[in-house]
């Protein structure tokens, strides 16, 4: 038998092997037999009492040295964005470790307060850094944001959740009232494990306010959907610091007609445009066309506070009566705006286009510009149409007529490209200063509109293009064709009206645009316009090149928005890297993690998006809670297995039509093809057939509308049996849930 050891060599043994670290591997690697075992392990029961070990089932561990395997939770971010973890659970007297999560690309993207199973390694690295974590897989998800009103009791009182998904009531105990009030509209997160009898718990970790109040609208889907609103003292104080910028080593471009042509309402101007005629007599009929991007990237350095958090937020969110920008309003509103008649940085593109719109050549200059006239979409068009005003008429000549004869090129170059030909309304919801809806229209769209959307588009192709040609990394706006089951999908539609979507060829736009030309004026038009539509994928950003399918595109990246999309802040970087412009481009290690920056603001504009949505849905039920039991136009935007989804053509507000309310006869669902049909009658049901309603119920808090359906395609719907002994058992089932959601989420008096 071996000398027994010490307890520093136990402890040293131990820290070295936190794998082999049982009792019998301990004896085994010190040669310990017999009798001598007994006094091993009155030795580790010792270190034990001591705090220098913890026994875990059966082995030892150093509780101040994390395991090369551990549960670790996503607590932060480094200044470059970098996610950091520390244990779920630490005992050791020593503070505990903080690991740098490396990325798997393989892997779904983390966030902050998920769970991760991970293999550790220690690290020298600069404070507070002193492990790598390479994730194994996340084993929970951050706790989902519970946003309701809160009603007292003596027990501490109740969540009703004001989200559609968020199903059931929450309850409060009364240590995790957070000081709310009854009746006040408050953000909670689950707390505890879920019981299985009784209401789940949870604790109030924010109070918004008063759920009526005009502006509670657009707050309940920031704290639902965790959207950032305000900005850390920090990064206020580093925007209050930008100055002006000078000339310098810039091209002066102030002698340039740009203007911008924005919504009436635009407090941020990315981009301006100008245009004038090709003096070259090798290209007759040919223009010039710049436009010019604000120079983003010199106020928001790489690694800044600035930086940090506009990758944070990824992109600037859009509401009807506030905007949650990207950064903040001393840069977005002021010194990173293209406003009037004052010098502003930009990052601007010379392109010379033949009079067929063909691209001829272009090149990229950092400048400094100067706008000589803040449009609207209409004061442009009215001025294109021979109605100029104060404002358009001393740009008429200059600015306003050279950029429609270019306009009329690029609508050349755009008919032979063939993008997807889906030009979907955008709905314009008008508040009063109090913050109630005072009506809810579409956008009119006007060829200014499409003027912009079309340089925008190039200049796009242009940055990725020179990126590209330079093998510069960047990230790149991808949209991918459809997947081959969407097609499938979409064949099994369209042929049910007599369209055929032909196989065996290689999807191109031009395809879907001819069977979208082929409906368009027809009874079936928007059925086919809304199959398309979801037929298509999601775009998102990545570094790698996927083509853009609906622009029919082989390259394409965002670069003409840098003051709300950080995609776009990155190319802008990787230009001033190409160009040799200045030390704010794109750092090494930033274009190492594109794709993590990708997965990011993709994520962050889905984010977006949804709110936005959420938000629309709560104004225009508010807008509708006074014509319950009034009948209405629309369109199916939706089928799912448990009802229909009903788009307004007045207001373009979507609500339910339960399944049991669409008529005599058991409808089987279709996945795939998005539909359902009658099992007896061979009614199929799809996206974009016409619907006559009625308003049966709106909640404004939630958005939710539902509907009792009267007609499809201009033909009566039968209602669904009613009252007592229709249908079978599983159809009472059904119906009592429906009628058990309704009675729920119904406000109280």
């Amino acid at each position: 038998m071996n000398k027994m050891p010490s307890k520093d060599q136990l402890l040293e043994f131990i820290r070295e092997n936190p794998g082999a670290a049982t009792k019998r591997d301990i004896a085994k690697a010190f040669g310990i037999k017999g009798a001598a075992r007994i006094e091993l392990k009155a030795m580790l029961r010792a270190l034990g009492d001591e705090g220098h070990l913890e026994k875990k089932r059966r082995s030892f561990a150093d509780p101040d040295v994390l395991a090369p395997v551990a549960v670790l939770v996503i607590d932060g971010q480094t200044s470059d964005g970098e996610l950091l973890a520390s244990p779920a659970v630490w005992t050791g007297k020593a503070a505990a470790p903080r690991a740098l999560v490396l990325p798997n690309p393989s892997a779904p993207a983390l966030a902050l307060g998920d769970r991760v199973l991970a293999k550790t390694e220690a690290v020298d690295a600069p404070a507070p850094i002193t492990h790598h974590a390479r994730p194994i897989r996340r084993i929970a998800q951050a706790a989902a944001r519970i946003v309701g009103v809160f009603r007292q009791a003596d027990h501490g009182g109740r969540i009703l959740p004001v989200g559609k998904g968020q199903g059931d009531e929450y309850q409060v105990a009364v240590g995790d009232r957070n000081g709310a009030r009854d009746g006040e509209l408050v953000e909670a997160e689950p707390a505890g494990p879920k019981n299985r009898m009784g209401l789940r718990k949870a604790r109030i970790v924010a109070r918004i306010g008063d759920p009526s109040a005009p502006k509670a609208v657009s707050l309940i889907a920031i704290h639902e959907h965790g959207i950032p609103d305000t900005f850390p003292d920090e990064v206020i104080e580093a925007a209050a610091a930008a100055a002006p910028v000078e000339l310098g080593k810039r091209t002066d471009l102030r002698h340039l007609p740009l203007i911008t042509i924005d919504p009436a309402d635009a407090r941020d101007r990315d981009d301006a445009v100008a245009a004038m005629a090709d003096d070259n007599p090798a290209n007759p009929g040919g223009h010039i066309l710049w436009v010019a991007i604000a120079d983003v990237a010199h106020y928001v350095r790489p690694g800044s506070p600035l930086d940090r958090e506009a990758l944070k937020r990824g992109n600037s969110c859009y509401f009807p009566d506030r905007v949650v920008p990207m950064l903040p309003d001393a840069l977005s509103g002021d010194l990173c705006s293209l406003h009037g008649d004052v010098d502003r940085p930009c990052i601007a593109l010379r392109i010379v286009l033949s009079a067929q719109g063909a691209r001829l050549g272009h090149e990229f200059k950092r400048g400094l510009m100067r706008s000589h006239a803040a449009l609207s979409y209409e004061q442009a068009q009215a001025a294109a149409d021979g109605y100029a005003d104060a404002a358009t008429a001393p740009v008429l000549e200059s600015a306003i007529k050279p950029l429609w004869a270019a306009y009329k090129a690029l609508q050349a170059e755009r008919d032979r490209r063939q993008p997807l030909h889906l030009d979907l309304p955008e709905r314009k919801i008008v508040l009063d200063e109090a913050g109630q809806v005072t009506s809810v229209a579409f956008r009119d769209r006007f060829d200014a509109h499409k003027l912009i959307e079309e340089c925008m588009v190039l200049a796009n192709v242009c940055a990725a293009e020179t990126l590209e040609t330079a093998r510069q990394p960047l990230l790149y706006r991808v949209h991918e064709e459809p997947a081959v089951d969407k097609l499938e999908a979409l064949r099994e539609v369209v042929g049910e009206v007599g369209l055929t979507l032909a196989k065996g060829q290689v999807l191109q736009t031009r395809h879907l645009n001819r069977l979208l030309d082929a409906a368009a004026g027809g009874e079936f038009a928007e059925m086919v316009n809304m199959s398309v539509l979801r037929s298509m994928t999601q775009a998102y950003y990545a570094p790698q090149n996927f083509g853009h399918f609906g622009l029919n595109l082989r390259r394409y990246a965002h670069f003409t928005s840098p003051i709300r999309r950080y995609a776009d802040l990155i190319v802008h970087r990787a230009l001033i890297t190409v160009h040799e412009w200045g030390r704010d481009g794109l750092p090494l290690d930033q274009a190492e993690r594109l794709a993590d920056i990708g997965t990011a603001v993709s994520a962050t504009e889905r984010r977006a998006m949804v709110a936005e949505r959420d938000t629309t849905d709560r104004y225009l039920a508010a807008y509708l809670a006074e014509r319950v039991g009034t009948e209405m136009d629309g369109m199916v935007s939706g089928v799912a297995r448990f009802g229909l989804f009903v788009r307004l053509d007045e207001t373009g507000a979507d609500g339910l039509v339960p399944i049991s309310a669409i008529g005599r006869e058991y409808f089987q669902y279709d996945a795939d093809a998005q539909t359902l049909k009658g099992e007896k009658s061979g009614r199929l049901i799809a996206a974009g057939m016409r619907a006559r309603v009625r308003l049966a119920e709106a909640v404004p808090i939630t958005g939710g509308l539902a509907f009792d359906l009267l007609e499809l395609q201009g033909k009566p719907i039968v209602a669904g049996p009613r009252g007592r002994g229709a249908g079978g058992p599983k159809r009472k089932l059904v119906r009592a849930k429906i009628k058990r959601d309704k009675a729920k989420r119904k406000p109280r008096k």
